[in-house]
């Protein structure tokens, strides 16, 4: 069936100098989709409540469905796309995406529109599996952190625009508006990659699909995150929370066990055997718990103690992703002259500083906006690097399960940013007064300090000098 056949660029795009850069502005799209998506939703969590006169807990499975099936699902269909074709998947992500949206915007009730919320969740994960593999594979030699770090700019940006632009379409249409967004735009993105982006080359053999692995990893993640997410609320000794985090490990040892015995693995785990991958996933991990729990506690911080708006304080924050987006630009056309490790330490030194900061001097106003700019500015040193980093220790066979890897990590680190920074942060605040919030989020700021130390320490162990394999551009 054609349909199950990549189609080829037409010539005239093909033989441009410049058709790579066509490729990165059409994978951007989808970058700044999934950024977007997920703070707009966050930011409807209180409409959804009023709409469906529903609690809280029951509103926040709007976000958390989509994240579990998201790092559930987005290794596996990288090693699927690995297989059939990276842009194909790409395409038909678009697709998924779109219909999902559509029908979440559509949604009569709550649990309709979670069980939409999964539907979506597959188009990204068909998406977001497959970005940053296309770029690596389609940049030339001198260029890839560049191309990398112009997605991680995207990225930013959607994070930084989406509680602004969600607060808008909110006040336009209501929150299925901020759903039907979707349609027009991945539609636009559909398109391009269809014209733009090269057909895979270098694919592994086709072989049957590991469904036995599938069905070990993907209840091992959910139990994992289900726990992390849920253990400050239902307390680390419950059973409610012993229970998931004993079967996620159980689970966890199963599959590693199968897929070193499975003549045709959902994830070769010879992957991890290269110490530039493992570095970068581990503290890649480590610097997405420093970015998500400093959103996370900031405003708590800005709200409950210095007493500012909602809206102040959606502000402030948005120089986080400001200053990640400026400074991954930059980052990326530094890492392909010296290299990922020189970059990636100073980014979580950085982070490391500008918390310690925020932790000593409790700053307010305009004097809270340069730390947390540096925060944001450490985090762009160090993402598009690591990225480049891990896609170029990977082997071109398995671009697509490395770039899996690489998006999976991303939504276990803003998960255990989340739940860890919510503990350390209620630990210190005791009764919920601005003193207490005050040492709450201090106690939080030391705890995100210790863990960005911890991540460049990490970083320094990948090794030296320029990206360890460079992609060879395809082409048709």
């Amino acid at each position: 069936m054609r349909l199950l056949h990549e189609p080829a660029r037409p010539r005239g795009i093909a033989t441009r100098p410049n058709a790579h850069w066509y490729v990165v502005g059409t994978v951007c799209i989808g970058a700044f989709m999934g950024q977007l998506d997920a703070s707009i939703v966050t930011l409807a969590f209180p409409t959804l409540q009023h709409a469906f006169n529903a609690s809280l807990g029951a509103v926040t499975w709007v976000g958390l469905s989509y994240l579990l099936v998201l790092v559930g699902l987005v290794t596996a269909v990288g090693s699927v796309a690995d297989m059939i074709g990276r842009k194909l998947l790409y395409i038909y992500g678009f697709g998924v995406f779109i219909a999902g949206s559509a029908l979440c915007g559509l949604a009569p009730n709550l649990p309709v529109l979670d069980a939409f919320r999964v539907l979506q969740a597959v188009g990204a994960a068909m998406l977001q599996a497959n970005s940053v593999a296309i770029i690596a594979l389609a940049m030339p030699r001198d260029r890839l952190g560049r191309g990398i770090g112009i997605q991680g700019a995207a990225q930013a940006l959607g994070l930084a625009l989406g509680p602004a632009a969600g607060g808008l379409l909110i006040a336009l249409g209501g929150w299925r508006l901020i759903f039907f967004v979707n349609v027009p735009v991945g539609a636009v993105g559909a398109v391009l990659g269809w014209f733009l982006i090269p057909r895979s080359r270098h694919l592994r053999p086709r072989h049957r699909f590991d469904w036995a692995g599938l069905c070990m990893f993907l209840p091992a993640v959910v139990a994992l995150l289900y726990a992390v997410s849920f253990g400050d609320a239902d307390g680390w000794g419950s059973p409610l929370i012993i229970g998931p985090l004993a079967a996620s490990l159980v689970l966890a040892a199963a599959f590693v066990r199968h897929e070193r015995r499975s003549p045709g693995p959902m994830l070769d785990l010879s992957l991890f055997r290269s110490v530039p991958f493992s570095a970068g996933v581990l503290s890649g991990l480590l610097a997405y718990a420093v970015m998500f729990g400093t959103l996370f506690a900031v405003p708590f911080y800005l709200e409950r103690s210095v007493g500012l708006g909602a809206g102040i304080t959606g502000l402030e924050l948005t120089t986080v992703p400001v200053g990640l987006g400026v400074v991954a630009v930059l980052a990326g056309r530094a890492a392909d002259r010296l290299g990922a490790r020189p970059l990636t330490v100073l980014g979580m030194l950085l982070a490391a500083a500008m918390l310690a900061l925020l932790a000593a001097g409790h700053p307010t106003g305009v004097a809270l906006l340069l730390p947390l700019a540096g925060l944001g500015a450490g985090l762009g040193l160090f993402v598009p690097p690591n990225n480049a980093a891990i896609m170029g220790s990977a082997p071109r066979l398995h671009a697509g399960a490395a770039s899996g890897v690489l998006n999976m990590t991303r939504g276990l680190g803003t998960a255990m940013g989340l739940a860890f920074v919510g503990l350390v942060f209620d630990l210190g605040a005791g009764v919920d007064a601005a003193a207490g919030v005050a040492r709450g989020f201090t106690d939080a700021a030391v705890f995100l300090a210790v863990v960005a130390l911890a991540a460049a320490a990490v970083a320094a162990v990948r090794g030296g000098g320029n990206l360890e394999r460079r992609a060879t551009p395809q082409g048709e």
